[in-house]
C-alpha cells in the first residue's frame, strides 16, 4: 500500500502530527502509519554553500579575492544534522511512498526550510501543502481535510530563496571586505546594520544633548490643583525663571475665578491582540525577557503545551471563519485568575468588533491568541505563565466593552493668568477590569500632572481662593536609551529613520527591519559581536560598534535597503517580479559595496587592548559578553576567547546585591561593587550550613555551564555566524 510522507519542520511538532494520524510505530528519525509517514527537519537541513565550496581560495580571506559571485548559487547539506538529511532523503526515494505533504512552519522562512531539501534530495512525486496557524488535534485534522497544491507556494519559496541568496551575497562580500580592510572581526548586514546604526544615532544624541532649565506652576485650591498654562501657545514650561517668578508673585494669595468647566464623555477602545513584535514588548517592559526568551517560550506554548495559536505572525487581527471558535477558546481559558473574566463573556454573549475581526488585516497568519485546548497553568513553568497571562489577558480584553468615563477640563483665571485641571470619574472599568484597572503598557504613561485627579463640582464663575502657588523646577531629557522593547518598536516603525517618502509609507505596511520570525535574532547578533552591551535594561553602543558605523557604505545603514528588497520580495511572492532580475541586481550591488570598502579612506581603532597576549600572540580585547567581561582575539582564524568575569545570581552577605565571579580553578573568587570578596569554596560551605547541598550544586553547576564559552561546537557556531 501505497504511503503518504509527510515533512515537519521539528520533531515535537512531527511527534503531535504523527499522533493525529494514527502514526504509531517509532523509527530512527520518523514515525510510520497505515497511510503516513512523519518525518522532520532541524530547523534548516539544507542551507547555501560557503564560499570555499565554489573555490578553495576562499579558504583564505583576502581583500583582492572579492568580490564573490558565484554563477550559480549550490545547496549543501548542513554538517551538524546530516543524518537526518539522509533519514529524510530515504524516505524520499522510498517505493512505496507515492506523494508528499509539507508541514514545515506556514511562512516563508518554512517553506525554504522544505523547499531546499526536496531540491537537494531530487524528489519529483506530487507534493501538497498543510498551512494551519495552530498545533491542536482539531487543526491538524482540519488542515489535512483542506490540504493546498504545493504550486500555490512557489512564489513564497522563490522569494525566500531569493531573500536568502541576497544576504549571501551582500552579507558575505561587505563582512569579509571589512575584515580584510580593517584586520578587525567586523560583519554587516542589510537588516543587522541599519538596526546598529539606530542605536548608535540615539547615543549621538545623547552625547550631544545639553540639558536646559524649565519650570511649571501649580497653584492650590481646596481639594484640587491647577497648572499654568500659556494662553496662546497651551505650553505648561517656562524657560525664563524670571517670568515665572514674576507669575508666581502676580497671582499668590488671588482669589481664582472659574471661567470654563467642560464635561465629556469618553471610551477608550480596548489593545489590539497580540503579534509577536507587541508581545515581545510587553515581555521585555513587564519582566525583562529578552526578544529570543519571549520567542522561545513562546514556541513551548505553541508546542508542547498547544495553548496558543502561531508566534511569528505580524498580524493583529484574525478572520471571520475564526468567530464561531472564539466561544471555545473562551471556555477553556476559564480557568484560575481568568474564569470570572472569561464566564463573563460567555454569558453576555459578546460580540467581536473590527478591533479582533478584519480579513483585509490577515496575511499569512492570524493574531496570537489561546487555542481550545484545556489549559492546565500547574503544568507551566514560572516564565511560561508570564507569557501565557500576557497572551490570555489581551485576549480577553479584545473582546470585552471599552473602558469609559466622564474627563472634566477646568480653566481657572488667576490675576489674569490661566490654570488649567484635568479630572475624570469612571463610569464603566471595561477591559481595563482585566488587568485590574493598569495595563502595564507605556500607552498609559501621560505627560500632563496630576491627570487623573478627582474634581469637585466646579461650575463656571465660581471663585475660589488660592491657597498657595509654587514654581516646580525641571531639567529636559535627552532622548531615552533604547531598551529590547523600544528597538523592536523602532525596528517595526523605522519610518522615521528615512527619507524616501514612498518607501516610507512602504514600510509602514510591511513587518518593517526583519520579520517577527527573525528580530529576535538580529537583536542577539549585535550582542554576540561585541557592537552593543547591556547596562541594565539600557542597550548601549560600543566602540567598535559606533566605529562599524563609520566604517560601513552610507545606504548599508538605512533601512531604505529592506524598503526597497522587501518591497521586490513582496512583489516577487505574489509572482508580480522576476526573482532572477533581482538577485542579479543584488551581484551587482555586492560589487558596488565592495568597491566602497576598498576604497574608504577611514581607520578602525581597538579601543579595549588589554596587555594579555593571546595563544597567537595576538593582545587580547577586553569586552562585556552577555554573562559577563571576557578576552576575546582579535584574529578572526584564531577565535580564542576567555572568561575573566561572570556575573551570578549570588547575593553579597553584606549589601545584598547579585555578585560576580572571577578567577579560575581554585583561585575562583566572587566579588561585589561594595567591596566584598570571597573564594567559591567558602562560598559553597557558607551556603552548605544554610541550604541543601542539592541547591549549591545546582548553582556551582550552571556558572560552570555558562563558562564552557571555549568549547569546540561553541567556536565552530562563533566562526559560523560572523561568515553569515
Amino acid at each position: 500500500m501505497s504511503k503518504t510522507l509527510v515533512l515537519a519542520e521539528k520533531p515535537s511538532v512531527a511527534k503531535d502530527i504523527a499522533r493525529v494520524l494514527q502514526c504509531t510505530q517509532n523509527n530512527n528519525g520518523y514515525i510510520q502509519g497505515s497511510r503516513y509517514i512523519v518525518t522532520w527537519a532541524l530547523g534548516h537541513l539544507v542551507t547555501l554553500a560557503d564560499p570555499e565550496v565554489y573555490d578553495a581560495k576562499y579558504k583564505t580571506w583576502k581583500l583582492e579575492d572579492l568580490p564573490m559571485l558565484p554563477k550559480r548559487m549550490e545547496l549543501v547539506v548542513i554538517k551538524e544534522t546530516a543524518r537526518q538529511f539522509g533519514i529524510v532523503r530515504s524516505l524520499l526515494h522510498r517505493e512505496d511512498v507515492s506523494d508528499l505533504v509539507i508541514a514545515t512552519d506556514s511562512g516563508r522562512e518554512g517553506e525554504l526550510v522544505a523547499r531546499w531539501i526536496i531540491e537537494k534530495a531530487g524528489f519529483k512525486k506530487p507534493i501538497k501543502r498543510l498551512w494551519i496557524s495552530s498545533q491542536t488535534d482539531k487543526a491538524i485534522r482540519e488542515g489535512f481535510q483542506n490540504l493546498k497544491p504545493s504550486k500555490a507556494y512557489d512564489n513564497l519559496y522563490l522569494s525566500a530563496q531569493s531573500r536568502a541568496e541576497a544576504d549571501w551575497l551582500v552579507g558575505l562580500n561587505v563582512t569579509r571586505a571589512l575584515t580584510c580592510k580593517y584586520n578587525a572581526q567586523l560583519s554587516a548586514g542589510r537588516v543587522q546594520t541599519p538596526t546598529l546604526a539606530m542605536i548608535v544615532e540615539r547615543e549621538n544624541e545623547i552625547r550631544r544633548f545639553v540639558p536646559k532649565d524649565y519650570w511649571t506652576i501649580q497653584a492650590g485650591f481646596k481639594g484640587f490643583k491647577v497648572y499654568w498654562q500659556d494662553r496662546k501657545t497651551g505650553q505648561t514650561r517656562l524657560f525664563d525663571k524670571a517670568k515665572a517668578e514674576a507669575i508666581v508673585a502676580k497671582t499668590a494669595g488671588q482669589v481664582g475665578s472659574v471661567i470654563e468647566v467642560v464635561k465629556e464623555s469618553k471610551k477608550e477602545l480596548p489593545p489590539l491582540a497580540y503579534d509577536l513584535t507587541e508581545l515581545q514588548r510587553d515581555a521585555n517592559r513587564r519582566y525583562g525577557y529578552s526578544a529570543k526568551k519571549t520567542l522561545s517560550l513562546m514556541q513551548r506554548l505553541y508546542e508542547t503545551h498547544k495553548l496558543v495559536t502561531y508566534p511569528r505572525t505580524d498580524s493583529r487581527y484574525i478572520t471571520e471563519d475564526m468567530v464561531p471558535t472564539l466561544m471555545d477558546r473562551l471556555k477553556a481559558i476559564a480557568v484560575g485568575p481568568y474564569m470570572r473574566s472569561a464566564s463573563s463573556l460567555i454569558r453576555n454573549k459578546f460580540t467581536p468588533t473590527k478591533r479582533l475581526v478584519d480579513n483585509s488585516k490577515v496575511t499569512d497568519h492570524h493574531a496570537i491568541i489561546p487555542t481550545e485546548q484545556y489549559v492546565d497553568l500547574s503544568a507551566l513553568t514560572n516564565e511560561e505563565r508570564h507569557i501565557y497571562d500576557l497572551i490570555v489577558k489581551r485576549f480577553l480584553a479584545v473582546l470585552s466593552p471599552a473602558f469609559e468615563y466622564e474627563q472634566t477640563t477646568v480653566k481657572v483665571e488667576i490675576g489674569g493668568e490661566i490654570f488649567k485641571a484635568k479630572g475624570r470619574i469612571v463610569s464603566s472599568l471595561g477591559w481595563r477590569s482585566i488587568y485590574d484597572n493598569n495595563t502595564g503598557s507605556d500607552e498609559d504613561e501621560g505627560d500632563e500632572e496630576d491627570k487623573h485627579q478627582t474634581l469637585p463640582n466646579l461650575v463656571k464663575g465660581q471663585t475660589e481662593q488660592v491657597n498657595a502657588v509654587k514654581m516646580i523646577n525641571g531639567k529636559t531629557t535627552p532622548p531615552p536609551r533604547f531598551t529590547e522593547a523600544t528597538l523592536l518598536s523602532a525596528m517595526e516603525n523605522p519610518g522615521k529613520y528615512m527619507e524616501d517618502k514612498t518607501l516610507r509609507e512602504f514600510i509602514q505596511s510591511t513587518s518593517g527591519l526583519g520579520t517577527p520570525a527573525t528580530r529576535a535574532d538580529i537583536i542577539e547578533k549585535l550582542f554576540d559581536c561585541f557592537y552593543v552591551e547591556r547596562r541594565g535594561k539600557e542597550i548601549v553602543p560600543t566602540s567598535k560598534g559606533i566605529q562599524l558605523i563609520e566604517l560601513v557604505p552610507s545606504d548599508l545603514k538605512s533601512p531604505e535597503l529592506t524598503a526597497k528588497w522587501e518591497q521586490q520580495l513582496q512583489l516577487i511572492s505574489k509572482g508580480q517580479a522576476d526573482h532572477k532580475a533581482f538577485v542579479g541586481s543584488m551581484r551587482d550591488y555586492a560589487v558596488r559595496l565592495v568597491r566602497d570598502v576598498v576604497a574608504s579612506t577611514h581607520v578602525y581603532k581597538h579601543e579595549n587592548v588589554t596587555r594579555e597576549r593571546c595563544q597567537c600572540d595576538k593582545f587580547l580585547l577586553e569586552v562585556n559578553g552577555k554573562r559577563g567581561k571576557m578576552l576575546v582575539c582579535p584574529d578572526r582564524e584564531c577565535g580564542y576567547r576567555k572568561m575573566i568575569s561572570q556575573t551570578t545570581n549570588a547575593r553579597c552577605p553584606e549589601c545584598h546585591k547579585a555578585m560576580e565571579i572571577r578567577g579560575e580553578g581554585e583561585d575562583k573568587t566572587f566579588y561585589c561593587t561594595c567591596g566584598y570578596r570571597e573564594k567559591v569554596s567558602a562560598f559553597k560551605k557558607r551556603k552548605s550550613e544554610t541550604v541543601s547541598k542539592k541547591e549549591v550544586t545546582q548553582f556551582l553547576r550552571k556558572q560552570e555551564k555558562n563558562d564552557s564559552i571555549n568549547s569546540a561546537l561553541a567556536e565552530a557556531l562563533a566562526k559560523l555566524k560572523k561568515e553569515q
